[in-house]
């Protein structure tokens, strides 16, 4: 092969100098294009840093120009996409002081009468002051808007801004929350998701939550007659799909409107079903045979414990509401709600394993849930010794939420695995949660008669709904006070599942501090007045689920009923 000519080759000398102008021209255009970058990323920077002080101190001009560059804010649907929060155009009223032509202590006059929550003098100092633009009301009705404009002066400003609408008032509010004045997420839903409700790329696409507005209409009527009838301080209902943790429904009263959440009291604001915990009484005993099922203390339920009127452990003595005063079975022992058989069951399982089925079910941490207000569960701590053990596991001595507690039931029937209860719809985008284990198939499976039981023969007999197969645990507990326990003020609940012999659904009905009255026949227990709500809310919610009524179908009874003793008048 012929060498290459001298022509067609530079010497070493000189292509070392080519290779170092190639290099240097590199680096050149790499500086320059960084610089480029830089300075492109610092107009940028001070565009959005213009924006936010327009936004935060500029006149009433500035804010309509950053108004105008910020994406409206995306919208929140149920699971049938029917719309629960919306961004619409209002108005605002304001004054310009440097603009007003006429009669300052005469318009200020006018204002008070249009607008009386501040007095003449108010307004009249307003119209003097320096500053360039002061706000008169955001989110103004219509016919205000139309009377401040008949006074005709233009230093009176009136423009649209974005406002956000809740088109169902009250309906789920606790889920949905709120925003501020200037559209930023304050509770709920609209706090949570706040950066992807306001963010330009997702705003199309709505937040889509678990809840049905047909069910949440239902359930919430049906709490607040319930609240209104017994004269209950609040009131809290859930309602989920057991297989998916789906909330379905989910309220706390009293009611509170998103429209005008900073009006409502602070007990309208308050989560009940979220955020508040309590003590739930005997709804916590279905657990604790659960677990000594899987534990191996009960193979039966007809095994029998010492059942007599009274039951005392150390310094504590342990009371029935319906004393057998004879041995009982595990199925009277639920049926009845004996504290007292009941505690000699949780003192077989013992501590150390009843605090581990409470750890499993998420009973002893904060609310596994989407929205910021999660409460955290209260319970005896490291010191859980026997006489805690014994109350634990009949409801008494740990506070938890109704949320907590529907979602335990859930596990207890879902066949056993634990899925964190969500306000989000299950699709493509939010796939099932696959659950851990904490019951057994087995149990879940033998626990159903065992609560169907208490609906047709114990009591929580007002829970049932004819043909629906209800069934559930009936839950009085007397609220702590300082010293001990109020032997008036008590948290009545229902936690309930239906169909029980294939279960689909929980629900979860709690009234706080409920009055007797004389269709109670002066009790305040939960029998009396949380389980007719869920008979009530049973039958309009199920057809809407699709859970035909079927008098012909029940779960497998011959588990429970050779070991109820039938007493004699």
């Amino acid at each position: 092969m012929n060498a290459p000519t001298a022509a067609l080759v530079a010497s070493r000398p000189e292509r070392l100098r080519l290779v170092g102008q190639r290099r240097q021209t590199l680096s050149m255009m790499h500086q320059r294009l960084m610089l480029g970058m830089l300075v492109y990323a610092g107009i940028i920077a001070l565009v959005a840093l213009r924006i936010v002080y327009l936004a935060a101190f500029g006149d009433h001009a500035g804010r309509q120009v950053a108004a105008a560059l910020v994406p409206e804010r995306g919208d929140i649907v149920d699971r049938d996409g029917q719309p629960l929060a919306r961004t619409i155009d209002a108005w605002s009223l304001g004054i310009h002081p440097a603009r007003i032509i006429g009669n300052k202590l005469d318009i200020a006059r006018r204002l008070a009468v249009l607008m009386p929550e501040r007095d003449e003098a108010e307004y009249y100092a307003m119209l003097r002051s320096k500053k360039r633009f002061i706000f008169l009301q955001r989110r103004a009705p219509p016919s205000l808007v139309q009377a401040v404009n008949a006074i005709g002066d233009p230093g009176l400003a009136i423009e649209r801004e974005p406002d956000r609408l809740y088109p169902q008032t009250s309906l789920g509010a606790h889920v949905i929350g709120y925003t501020d004045v200037d559209g930023r997420g304050v509770a709920g839903i609209e706090a949570a998701f706040d950066d992807q409700l306001a963010n330009a790329v997702t705003r199309g696409e709505p937040v889509q939550l678990a809840i049905s507005s047909r069910i949440q209409q239902a359930l919430e009527h049906e709490l607040l007659a319930s609240m209104n009838t017994y004269s209950a301080i609040g009131a809290a209902g859930v309602i989920m799909d057991i297989h998916s943790g789906e909330v379905l429904a989910m309220t706390s009263l009293p009611q509170l409107n998103p429209n005008a959440a900073g009006q409502g009291s602070l007990e309208a604001r308050f989560n009940r079903a979220t955020l508040g915990v309590y003590e739930l009484g005997s709804t916590f005993k279905p657990f604790t045979v659960a677990m000594a099922m899987d534990a191996g203390v009960i193979e039966s339920f007809g095994k029998m414990y010492n059942c007599p009127k009274s039951f005392s452990v150390g310094r504590r003595t342990i009371t029935d509401t319906h004393p057998f005063g004879r041995a009982c079975s595990v199925a009277e022992i639920m049926m009845e709600s004996s504290n007292i058989g009941t505690a000699q069951i949780a003192d077989q399982v013992g501590a150390a394993r009843q605090k581990a089925f409470l750890k499993k079910m998420g009973f002893l941490d904060r609310l596994e849930v989407e929205i910021p207000e999660a409460g955290r569960t209260l319970s005896p701590g490291s010191n859980w010794n026997q006489i805690e053990t014994m109350t634990v596991g009949y409801g008494h001595g740990i506070a938890v939420t109704p949320l907590h507690l529907a979602n335990g039931y859930a596990t207890l029937f879902n066949g056993g695995l634990y899925r964190p209860p969500t306000l989000i719809k299950v699709g493509r985008n939010h796939p099932l949660d696959k659950g851990r284990r904490v019951f057994s198939a087995d149990t879940s499976y033998r626990m159903r008669s065992l609560l169907r039981l208490v609906v047709t023969q114990g009591t929580g007999k007002k829970a049932d709904a004819p043909g629906y197969r209800v069934g559930g645990k009936t839950g009085t507990a007397n609220k702590p006070v300082a010293g001990g326990y109020s032997n008036t003020r008590v948290v009545t609940s229902f936690a309930g599942v239906f169909p029980m012999d294939d279960p689909r659904y929980v629900m979860v009905v709690m009234l706080d501090e409920p009055q007797p009255t004389a269709e109670t026949y002066g009790f305040r227990t939960a029998g009396w007045n949380a389980a007719p709500i869920m008979s009530r809310a049973v039958s309009r919610i199920a057809p809407m689920l699709g859970v035909h009524p079927d008098k012909q179908r029940e779960p497998n009874m011959a588990e429970v009923l050779p070991f109820v003793q039938k007493e004699e008048n």
